[in-house]
């Protein structure tokens, strides 16, 4: 676009100017193309200075050029996914173009290019008086050099127009545009002015060779495609440097009017009066080979090509090869969800630049090269096993699967996978999308989904940081919970007195949070939430990089939120599982390697860092625990049972999402199949196969991670720390006389398993526990405590050691026993006459029923001697026959 300013005053001198116009560009032309011609007068001298005062300095912007995405193949070289791009540009160097085409561009546009000093005076005439004529098409008369100048004004205004307050970009860019090819009035001429001093400037700068060059690679030849190779490529199928003279004189025929001699529009590139389409492949693109015939007599009548040359292809049909570029992130086959991941990086993230305006062109024209972290062999299996277990629908219903594997110590994302087909515009039919399931909404459009009991992982966190040992016995049955501390937000408090069953309504259990994480117990965790904080484990959740789908911070509200309600990125969730596996260290998930220019100059990747969240023996006890879930644990069926160690969690929230994490030392993948929307019971559906939804995230998790083990491998983990995994000893309550029913309670609040024996005979109240075993005091968490309840048939043996023989069987008698017996005897010269009890069996203290037997165990000065006792006799001498002494 000219970069001075019209006023009615200014160079034109107004609508007078016009006749007299052309006489003055010739006087201009003369003098400044050819110097010798005499200039003499006034006014020839007056129109050479107000030429040499128009602008001269024309900057030449870099081209506009597609941004290309790279990925590693299976042999490790580089391969292109997809290019991005408002102009389909390949730039060539001068030997990359096959000469035949310089030869067809000049004899048509410029056959005294070499000859001129930048602006044709012969055909600059020509065209000027022909214009000011009228009655019909104007001409152009531009010689190459000016073609080149207009194409760079245009490009300028492609690149610069942005939308104002009344209008449009898109407004704003034809506007510029008109202004830049215009060619009619006054100020056509105008134009035609600044735009032959443009070009005369220019070759005073660069060598011809380098002006045709760069006329060539920034061309227009027809919708999108711009530059000489990328339209070999695109209509022949051939590279710039392999044109033959029918081709050349094709495409040397098109530059004139693009779009209309363009030849890839099937219904025709025009249309006649009466709405027929025209110069399509049925009339033989009739247009554009008029317009090649006469290139090819143009190149004949130069000496270009020969007479046969000039038969031979003046008569051969145009026979284009359309050869579609790839474009965007449908043609990235087998990727095209982690093409739009990175797509969304580049767009949103400020490396690329700090406007959206900026970061669009960065990407649509800003030539870059993006080498990704993608591993396309890996990428091939994942995607491979997607799309084998998971339909795109489901009853005519969306849903939804995909899977995301991270590299442990770098973050890097190596796969992306997806069972839906991508488009970015069919939003209406369930099995097209093309959001990105495992992205979040800054970097796929997507809100996450809810994470179910993958999210237990924080608050299994936390409670290691804090220093509870995973064998720590806890009171998991099920049960009510009434409270939960939240130092952030106020506590959560339990005031409707809701109940949040276990899966399947299990019952739970006393346990620990080995067995809890195992087999995935809610109310394990709601035991381990009460003596921690909810606003701590939403920071624990925070450093590991989890966020909400929406980039907002995890909410910790509510009881339900421990087992994952919140919206969390299966992207999220594998990066937090990897941090486990690499020793605490968090590693924010990158999907770009590196980025160049044009030029091959490096640009500033985002930022993604490494950084220690967690103490390694947190990480590496957590990670002890983890393993349980795989080994025999609810992950169990999603291992892939190969010589690598791995660690993991399964999800599952109200039967609409399933979740299967699976980290080795190595790579951790996130596995996800659910409802993207809407609510399919994922239990109760099966699939055209007969697989249950709610199976197929370990069909397809342990697919993509027996890939990722068989190409990364992985070592041991680390072992667990001795201290977070220690036996806790608990303080056991003595419940003797109470209700079985309070006993029972105290005890498992306490954390104890308690069983319940068969009466006993006991002086407790009937029904009251009698006994426990163990007793009370210091054991091992989550010791089975036996009660035995208590018959009330019990009495205890009362204590009747030192007294009469018979009073103490008397006393006995009366404590409720019946059945009391004289026991043995032993001599005791200090002994009562009547007998001295010494014991009883059994002993004093002891509980019998009031049937047993008790005997009576006492001492004699001589056991020979009858104590009379029941019998009523009377105590005597030996034999007790009343005879006296020897």
């Amino acid at each position: 676009m000219p970069d001075t300013k019209r006023t009615a005053s200014g160079v034109l001198g107004g609508l007078a100017g016009l006749v007299g116009l052309s006489a003055v560009a010739g006087v201009l032309i003369s003098a400044t193309v050819t110097p010798a011609i005499a200039v003499t007068g006034a006014a020839a001298s007056s129109a050479i200075t107000m030429f040499d005062n128009l602008p001269s300095v024309l900057d030449i912007e870099k081209l506009m050029l597609p941004t290309t995405i790279y990925a590693k193949n299976s042999k490790g070289d580089w391969k292109e996914l997809t290019q991005f791009y408002d102009q389909n540009r390949s730039p060539v160097e001068y030997d990359e173009i096959a000469p035949v085409m310089y030869d067809a561009i000049l004899s048509s546009e410029d056959p005294r290019y070499y000859e001129h000093g930048g602006v044709d005076l012969i055909g600059t005439t020509r065209a000027m008086l022909s214009n000011l004529r009228g009655g019909g098409e104007t001409q152009g008369g531009s010689s190459i050099s000016q073609q080149y100048v207009k194409n760079i004004l245009v490009q300028r205004c492609e690149a610069e127009a942005t939308a104002t307050e009344t209008t449009s970009a898109e407004e704003e860019r034809y506007a510029c545009w008109f202004e830049a090819t215009r060619s009619d009035g006054s100020e056509g001429i105008q134009r035609k002015l600044q735009e032959m001093r443009y070009a005369i400037a220019l070759e005073q700068k660069y060598s011809k060779d380098e002006i045709l060059l760069g006329y060539l690679n920034i061309a227009n030849f027809g919708g999108t495609t711009y530059g000489i190779d990328a339209a070999a490529q695109y209509y022949f199928g051939v590279s710039a440097a392999k044109l033959d003279v029918g081709q050349a004189a094709t495409l040397a025929g098109i530059v004139q009017n693009p779009n209309t001699y363009r030849i890839d529009l099937e219904g025709g590139s025009i249309t006649d009066a009466d709405g027929n389409g025209v110069n399509s492949a049925e009339d033989g693109y009739k247009l554009t080979k008029q317009r090649q015939q006469y290139v090819l007599g143009r190149m004949l009548e130069d000496g270009k090509i020969t007479q046969e040359q000039f038969d031979e292809a003046y008569d051969a049909p145009i026979e284009p090869d359309i050869t579609q570029p790839k474009t965007g992130c449908a043609a990235a086959t087998g990727a095209e969800y982690f093409c739009q991941y990175v797509r969304y990086v580049i767009e949103r993230d400020d490396a690329f630049g700090t406007t959206p305006e900026e970061r669009t062109e960065a990407l649509r024209r800003g030539g870059l090269n993006v080498y990704t972290t993608l591993n396309w062999e890996l990428q091939k299996s994942a995607q491979a096993s997607v799309k084998n277990y998971a339909p795109t629908s489901v009853n005519k219903t969306a849903f939804g699967a995909s899977t995301v594997s991270v590299e442990a110590d770098t973050g890097r994302i190596l796969s992306i996978t997806q069972n839906t087909k991508f488009n970015e515009s069919n939003s209406d039919n369930v099995n097209y999308s093309s959001i990105v399931y495992a992205g979040d909404a800054q970097f796929g459009q997507s809100e996450g989904f809810e994470a179910g009991s993958t999210f237990k992982l924080f608050t299994l966190l936390d409670w290691l940081e804090k220093g509870h040992s995973v064998n720590e016995v806890l009171n998991g049955t099920l049960r009510v919970f009434e409270r939960i501390t939240n130092s952030c937000d106020g506590d959560w408090v339990n005031y409707s007195g809701e109940l949040v069953n276990n899966f399947g309504k299990a019952p739970g259990y006393v346990g620990t949070p080995m067995s809890f994480t195992r087999d995935s117990l809610n109310t394990g965790y709601f035991a381990m939430a009460e003596q921690l904080d909810l606003c701590d484990i939403q920071k624990v959740a925070t450093k590991m990089g989890v966020t909400r789908g929406n980039g907002e911070e995890v909410s910790m509200t509510t009881l339900s939120s421990i087992i994952g309600t919140n919206n969390i990125s299966p992207l999220a969730m594998a990066a937090a599982y990897a941090t486990v596996a690499n020793d605490g260290v968090y590693c924010e998930p990158r999907a770009i390697d590196k980025v160049t220019d044009s030029e091959g100059n490096e640009w500033t990747l985002p930022e993604r860092d490494c950084s220690q969240v967690l103490e390694p023996e947190v990480a590496a006890t957590a990670a002890y625990a983890l393993q349980g879930v795989m080994n025999g644990g609810t992950g169990a069926a999603g291992k892939p049972y190969d010589s690598v160690p791995v660690l993991g969690k399964t999800g599952t929230h109200e039967s609409k999402q399933t979740w299967l994490m699976e980290a080795s030392t190595k790579v951790a993948t996130a596995t996800w199949v659910g409802n993207p929307k809407g609510n399919i019971d994922l239990f109760q559906t099966w699939t055209d196969a007969g697989l249950k939804l709610s199976d197929l995230r370990y069909y397809i998790g342990r697919e993509v991670q027996a890939k990722a083990n068989e190409m990364w491998g992985g070592e041991a983990f680390p072992s667990p720390d001795s201290t977070l995994t220690r036996q806790v000893l608990t303080e056991l309550p003595n419940v003797v006389g109470k209700s079985i029913d309070d006993a029972t309670e105290i005890l498992t609040e306490a954390g104890f398993t308690v069983r319940v024996g068969d009466a006993i005979d006991s002086s407790q109240k009937e029904g009251t526990v009698a006994s426990q075993d163990p007793g009370a005091g210091q054991v091992a968490g989550g010791t089975t405590v036996t009660l035995r309840p208590s018959n009330g048939q019990g009495i205890e043996v009362p204590n009747v050691v030192g007294d009469r023989l018979d009073q103490a069987m008397n006393k006995l008698r009366r404590a409720g026993f019946g059945n009391v017996q004289e026991g043995s005897c032993t001599e005791d010269q200090s002994a009562d006459a009547q007998g001295t009890v010494t014991g009883t069996n059994p002993s004093a203290g002891t509980v019998l029923n009031r049937n047993s037997q008790i005997t009576v165990n006492y001492s004699l000065f001589s056991c020979g001697f009858d104590t009379g006792g029941d019998s009523g006799g009377n105590v005597g001498g030996p034999g007790n026959n009343g005879s006296g002494n020897d």
